[in-house]
């Protein structure tokens, strides 16, 4: 993959990863007894982070020292 396809992937999932942290924000803030769906939305938050550290070491090249 080019560099310009991995930066167009980062993005989409920088802004997954915003929207997210929107939607657990609003369920926060709103009192929300829903703690699995809370849960669940973090875990997924997490995958998304876990996936942008991958799709970042791409575009990094390794450097032996």
């Amino acid at each position: 993959m080019n560099d310009f396809t991995v930066q167009a992937r980062l993005a989409e999932l920088r802004q997954d990863h915003r929207d997210l942290d929107a939607a657990i924000a609003a369920l926060e803030d709103a009192g929300s007894q829903d703690q699995l769906r809370v849960a669940r939305l973090k875990r997924q938050k997490l995958r998304l982070k876990d996936e942008i550290s991958a799709w970042e070491r791409q575009l990094v090249p390794d450097i032996i020292a």
